[in-house]
C-alpha cells in the first residue's frame, strides 16, 4: 500500500504546485477542470524546463481531442521533418462554420466582391510565436495562452470564444527551438545558475536562433527560401488575419518592448499612415494596461525596425492587417542575473502571456474597425495602383528559362497577378520578347506588394537601419524589368510549368548545353556524378545543330562522345534523363569544326573540374552567410559540401579538395602551422572563395595583397554630443542596399551572363581597390551604382572606387574575393551564378 499512497501524495503536491503556477500566470482565474493545464499535461511547472517541440504538439493534440472548440492543423514540415502546426480555437458554433468564416474573410479582402456585413464577422487573430529558436519563452506562452482561451471561465475568455477565431502557431522555427531547448536543459544546474558566464547561457555555435540551414526565419516572409515560411505565407493568404503577433526576446538587461516602433525611420514606405498613426496607438493602450497590472517595465517607439517586408510583424501590415512585434528581456536559460536582479524563465513567459491576452482583447474591442480597415486597405491599393503612372511592370530574361519560372512562381506565391506578355516591346531602353516576358499590372489588390517587388527606394527619414534598407525582389532575381505603361497583358498566369525540350535523335559527335540557365550547374554536377566527362568552351562560337545554326556563349558545356568511360548509348540515355529532370535544352553536333569561333578541340576548351568543396564553419564564422552557401548548394543544386569546424581544421587533408570557402568571420584561432598548410595548398593550385572580412584576414596572413580604398581629406568632427553617438556611427554602416555592377563578360566569373550590368547586394563597409593586375577585377561598380537602400555619401564615394570581385593569384592557385553578398538570404538568384562559377571554373579565373 505504500507505493499508491506515495503516488497520491506526490500527485497532490504537484497539483498544489500547478495551482500556484496558474495563480502566477492567471491570478484569480477559474478554469474548466476538464481541460488540463500545460503543467498538468507535461508533469512539470511551465518555466521549470524548456519544453521540447514534440511535447508542445502533443499538448495541442490533447486539446484538440478534448474539446470541440479546438482544431489542430498540420500545414507543412520543416527541413528536419518536424510538423508545422496551427491550433484553431473558437466557439463550437464558429468551429462548425469555419470554412464559411474563412471565405467571408477572403471576400472582405477582395475589392471586386461585394463587401460582407462585418457586424457579425468574428475577428481573425493569429498569435505567432518563436521564430527565433533561442527565444524560447514565447512557445511556452503559446501553450498557456491556448489553455487560458479554452479553459478560462472569465467573461473575456467567453467573449473571445464567441466572437473571434484564434490561430496559434506555437513555434515558427521548430528545428531551432529544439536545438536550443536541448542546450538549455542539458546544461541546467540544480540549483539553476544565474551567472551570465555559465555554459547554460552561452550556446555553442551556431546557436538555436536559426533554422536547419542557419537562416533567420524572421527575414524569410518575403524571400520564402524555406519550407517553414512557404507554408506559413500560403496559410496566411488563406485567412488574411486582422491581427498577427510576433513574439521575441532581447538582452537580459532590457525590459519589454511593444509597438509602435520608431516613428517614420522604421516604417515601411508602402504601408498606409493609418496603420502607424491610428491602429498601433489603439492597441498599445491595451499592452500598457496589462503590463501595468503585473508591474513589468516596458518601452515603445525606439530601435526596432518595421520597414523590411520579410518580418513576421511587417508582412501583415502590407496585407491589410496589423502586425505586432513584442520583445521581452531574456533569461537565456532558466534564470540569469540582470541589472534589476535575477530574470527567471517564468517571468519572461508571463510577459508574453499577458500581451497575448491583451492582443486578443484589443482585437475583440476593435473587431469591426479592423474588418473595415482590411477592406479599405485593399480598396485603396487598387485605387492607388490605377493612378500609378507605371501602369504595368514588364520583366523577363530571354536567356534563362529557369530563373523566369522561379520569379513568376515567387510572385504567384505572394498572390500577385501576373499575365503573359503578348508582343515584343521596348521599355526604358530594354527589349522584352513575347513568350519570354510577363506583365504585372499595378491596378490590382496586391499593388503594395507589386511596389515591394519592383520599386527602388533611396530616400529615407532615417540613416540608421536595424536590418536591410533595400529589398527590390526583381533585382534579387536578376530580372530585366521596367515600367511599361503601354504593355498589353494577355492570359493570366495561374501555374508555372517547366518547358519541354525534345532531345536530339541519332548519333552525336558531341552534345552542347548553354550555361546561361540557372540550373545548368545542377545539370553539370549530376552529369559528373554519373561519370560523364564534361568540358567547357571558353570562347563564344557558332555550331550546326539539330536546330540549325546556333550561337553559343563562352562557358557553354561540351560533352565529347569520344572521351567517355561509358558507352555512347549509356551517355546519351543519361544525358536525356538529366536534361528532362533539370529542364535543360541539349544540342547535338556532328562535327568539331564550328561555323564560327573556336573549334571544339581548341586549347580554349578544357575539362570542368568536379567540385570537391570544403567550407570553414564554427565559432567566429558568420553562421547566416555559411548557411546561405550550404543551403544554395544543398537544396538548389544537390551538391554535397563538407563543413569543417575551425578547431578541426588541423585534421583536414586539404589536397582532397579543390575549393575552400571562407565565409565572413574571424580566423584568428588558426595556428601558424595551419596557415602555412593553407598557403601551401593554394600555391599548389587550390581555389579559395573568400567572403568579405575573410579577405581581410587573407591579406593579414600575406596570402593575398589587395588594398583597401581610402578617401583623401576624410575627416570626422573632433567632438559630438554623447546622445548622437548611435545615430552618427550607425549612419556609417552599409546595412543592406543594392548597386549596379559592371561585369567583364569575357571572364569565367561571368559565364552565363549576357548583360554587362547586374544588380548586386552589399551589406558590408569593406571597400577594396581593383586588382593591380588589370585583368583580374571582373566585377566593378558603374559610375552611378546606387540603385536602392541607404548608403552614406562617404561610403558611396568609396564604393565607386572599389571592386565587387577581385581575383588574387597565389602560386598555381588563386583566391576569388567576394565583397558583395551573392547568395543573400537565399533570395539573390540573379547573383548565385557568380558564386557557382567560382566553384566550377575557379581554376580558370586567373
Amino acid at each position: 500500500m505504500r507505493r499508491p499512497l506515495l503516488g497520491l501524495i506526490f500527485g497532490f503536491l504537484f497539483s498544489l504546485q500547478a495551482f500556484a503556477q496558474e495563480e502566477y500566470y492567471f491570478p484569480g482565474e477559474k478554469f474548466d477542470p476538464a481541460i488540463p493545464s500545460p503543467s498538468q499535461f507535461l508533469g512539470y511547472p511551465i518555466g521549470d524546463w524548456h519544453t521540447r517541440y514534440d511535447l508542445i504538439v502533443k499538448y495541442f493534440e490533447k486539446l484538440d481531442q478534448l474539446s470541440e472548440t479546438a482544431k489542430l492543423q498540420t500545414i507543412g514540415y520543416t527541413h528536419e521533418h518536424r510538423p508545422k502546426v496551427i491550433l484553431i480555437i473558437a466557439s463550437a458554433k464558429n468551429m462548425g462554420n469555419l470554412e464559411q468564416i474563412r471565405q467571408k474573410q477572403l471576400q472582405l479582402a477582395d475589392p471586386s466582391q461585394p463587401k460582407p456585413t462585418v457586424a457579425d464577422m468574428p475577428s481573425i487573430i493569429h498569435l505567432g510565436y518563436g521564430v527565433h529558436g533561442n527565444e524560447p519563452s514565447s512557445a511556452e506562452a503559446a501553450m498557456l495562452t491556448a489553455y487560458w482561451l479554452m479553459a478560462s471561465q472569465s467573461d473575456l475568455a467567453n467573449n473571445l470564444r464567441e466572437n473571434t477565431v484564434v490561430h496559434i502557431d506555437p513555434t515558427l522555427n521548430p528545428d531551432g527551438r529544439d536545438r536550443h531547448s536541448l542546450w538549455a536543459n542539458s546544461n541546467k544546474g540544480f540549483p539553476a545558475v544565474a551567472d551570465p558566464l555559465d555554459r547554460e547561457h552561452n550556446e555553442a555555435w551556431p546557436g538555436g536562433r536559426t533554422n536547419h540551414y542557419w537562416f533567420d526565419l524572421n527575414r524569410d516572409w518575403l524571400p520564402l527560401a524555406h519550407p517553414e515560411s512557404k507554408v506559413k505565407v500560403e496559410w496566411y493568404h488563406q485567412w488574411y488575419p486582422n491581427v498577427t503577433t510576433d513574439f521575441h526576446e532581447m538582452g537580459t538587461n532590457s525590459t519589454y518592448f511593444f509597438e509602435p516602433t520608431k516613428p517614420y525611420g522604421s516604417e515601411n514606405p508602402v504601408v498606409p499612415r493609418k496603420n502607424y498613426d491610428d491602429i498601433n496607438p489603439r492597441f498599445a493602450k491595451y499592452f500598457a494596461k496589462y503590463m501595468d497590472q503585473i508591474g513589468s517595465l516596458y518601452w515603445t517607439k525606439e530601435v526596432f525596425d518595421n520597414s523590411y517586408p520579410g518580418y513576421g510583424s511587417t508582412y501583415p501590415d502590407i496585407h491589410g492587417g496589423l502586425g505586432l512585434v513584442f520583445e521581452t528581456a531574456s533569461s537565456r536559460g532558466h534564470v540569469q542575473s540582470s541589472q534589476r536582479g535575477d530574470i527567471t524563465f517564468a517571468f519572461t513567459i508571463r510577459n508574453h502571456v499577458v500581451n497575448s491576452l491583451a492582443t486578443m482583447e484589443a482585437a475583440l474591442d476593435n473587431r469591426e474597425y479592423m474588418h473595415d480597415y482590411l477592406r479599405e486597405f485593399f480598396q485603396t491599393a487598387v485605387a492607388e495602383g490605377a493612378k500609378d503612372p507605371a501602369k504595368n511592370y514588364v520583366f523577363g530574361d530571354e536567356f534563362d528559362e529557369s530563373r523566369n519560372r522561379l520569379f513568376v512562381q515567387f510572385l504567384l506565391d505572394h498572390k500577385i497577378k501576373v499575365f503573359e506578355n503578348t508582343a515584343d516591346l521596348t521599355a526604358s531602353g530594354q527589349s522584352f520578347k513575347k513568350g519570354k516576358s510577363w506583365v504585372v499590372p499595378t491596378n490590382q489588390p496586391q499593388y503594395r506588394m507589386v511596389r515591394t517587388m519592383f520599386e527602388y527606394v533611396k530616400e529615407f527619414a532615417d540613416s540608421v537601419f536595424y536590418d536591410a534598407s533595400a529589398w527590390t525582389m526583381a533585382a534579387a532575381y536578376g530580372m530585366p524589368f521596367a515600367a511599361a505603361p503601354t504593355a498589353k497583358a494577355g492570359s493570366q498566369v495561374s501555374e508555372v510549368r517547366a518547358p519541354y525540350f525534345a532531345f536530339p535523335e541519332g548519333k552525336a559527335y558531341a552534345y552542347l548545353i548553354d550555361w546561361s540557365d540557372y540550373y545548368a550547374p545542377k545539370m553539370l554536377f549530376e552529369l559528373q556524378k554519373a561519370g560523364i566527362h564534361v568540358e567547357s568552351v571558353h570562347r563564344a562560337f557558332s555550331s550546326q545543330t539539330q536546330d540549325g545554326k546556333v550561337d553559343f556563349p563562352a562557358g557553354t558545356l561540351m560533352i565529347p562522345m569520344g572521351f567517355q568511360k561509358l558507352s555512347a548509348a549509356e551517355v546519351s540515355v543519361k544525358i536525356k534523363e538529366l536534361a528532362a529532370k533539370n529542364a535543360q535544352k541539349v544540342y547535338a553536333v556532328q562535327t568539331g569544326l564550328n561555323l564560327s569561333g573556336i573549334d571544339l578541340g581548341s586549347n580554349l576548351v578544357s575539362a570542368v573540374q568536379h567540385p570537391k568543396v570544403l567550407m570553414m564553419v564554427g565559432t567566429g564564422i558568420n553562421a547566416n552567410e555559411a548557411g546561405e552557401i550550404w543551403n544554395l548548394l544543398d537544396q538548389h543544386f544537390g551538391m554535397p559540401i563538407t563543413k569543417v569546424n575551425m578547431e578541426q581544421f588541423g585534421r583536414v587533408n586539404l589536397h582532397q579538395y579543390n575549393s575552400l570557402i571562407l565565409p565572413s568571420g574571424s580566423y584568428s584561432a588558426l595556428s601558424e602551422g595551419q596557415v602555412n598548410n593553407l598557403k601551401d595548398w593554394v600555391n599548389r593550385g587550390g581555389t579559395i572563395i573568400s567572403m568579405k572580412s575573410a579577405s581581410l584576414w587573407l591579406n593579414q596572413k600575406c596570402i593575398t595583397k589587395e588594398e583597401p580604398v581610402t578617401l583623401k581629406d576624410e575627416k570626422e568632427p573632433a567632438s559630438l554630443p554623447f546622445n548622437t553617438r548611435n545615430d552618427f556611427e550607425g549612419a556609417k554602416e552599409v546595412g543592406g542596399s543594392i548597386y549596379l555592377a559592371d561585369l567583364d563578360l569575357t571572364h569565367p566569373i561571368a559565364y552565363g551572363y549576357h548583360r554587362k550590368n547586374l544588380p548586386v547586394y552589399r551589406n558590408t563597409d569593406i571597400f577594396i581597390k581593383p586588382s593591380a593586375d588589370k585583368y583580374l577585377t571582373p566585377i566593378k561598380y558603374t559610375a552611378n551604382p546606387h540603385l536602392g537602400g541607404y548608403i552614406s555619401t562617404s561610403n558611396l564615394d568609396k564604393l565607386k572606387q572599389s571592386a565587387g570581385v577581385v581575383i588574387s593569384s597565389a602560386g598555381q592557385g588563386r583566391v576569388v574575393h567576394f565583397f558583395d553578398s551573392p547568395n543573400f538570404r537565399g533570395a539573390w538568384f540573379g547573383t548565385n551564378k557568380l558564386f557557382l562559377n567560382a566553384i566550377f571554373h575557379g581554376d580558370n579565373m586567373d
